[in-house]
């Protein structure tokens, strides 16, 4: 997994609340789509108008958004079904950290199983930050530092920001389950050579 340490990048609002898995990813592309291609398709009924062309009220159809690697979004953002494609189509877009007041609570986790950073802050900050992106384009450019655990805007006010410890790590050394649980192999060593002095009948 790519690592998370600090992210300087174009940041764009899409202030709609209660934005679903079935409108990130379609379920029909869930199935006959490979992974690495499912950014093609990323809020697609909300990206295209029904002729395939670009919907002028879509954010990230305009520049400088359709460079951001960061999503400004509304409350409950990723609710719905829990599909682990929405968030792989979310990253196929390049964005790589998300801000918002909410999340689907399994959404939420499957962000930090992929690489990409769920920030939470308080609704009114959000909407501030967004107002402020949408006004000036030109300047649509947020630093998320993950060890500081700081959103830095364009005036260069900091906003803190909480995650668990153990996520934090994972991120900032690139690490899935799998790896933090190898960080571990030490201790879990140590266990088995107790317990099996314990229960030698288990090990047979």
């Amino acid at each position: 997994m790519e690592k998370f340490t600090q992210l300087n990048a174009v940041a764009a609002y899409y202030p709609r609340a209660n934005v679903d898995t079935d409108l990130i990813i379609r379920v029909e592309r869930c199935a006959k789509v490979e992974k690495g291609g499912l950014g093609a398709y990323a809020f697609e009924m909300a990206r295209f108008l029904p002729d395939g062309t670009d919907n002028p009220a879509f954010p990230l159809n305009h520049e400088p958004f359709r460079r951001a690697k960061i999503l400004v979004g509304g409350i409950n953002f990723g609710c719905g079904s829990s599909r682990e494609m929405a968030v792989w189509a979310i990253a196929g877009l390049g964005i790589r950290c998300l801000i918002a007041p909410s999340y689907g609570e399994i959404f939420f986790g499957n962000c930090f199983q992929n690489g990409l950073l769920p920030i939470v802050l308080a609704q009114p900050v959000v909407e501030k930050l967004g107002a402020a992106l949408a006004a000036d384009p030109a300047h649509a450019t947020l630093t998320v530092d993950l060890a500081r655990q700081k959103v830095v805007t364009p005036a260069g006010e900091e906003i803190g920001f909480e995650i668990e410890p153990l996520r934090k790590r994972a991120l900032l050394e690139g690490l899935d389950e799998i790896g933090l649980t190898q960080l571990r192999e030490a201790e879990i060593a140590e266990f088995q050579r107790k317990d099996r002095a314990k229960r030698p009948w288990v090990y047979v």
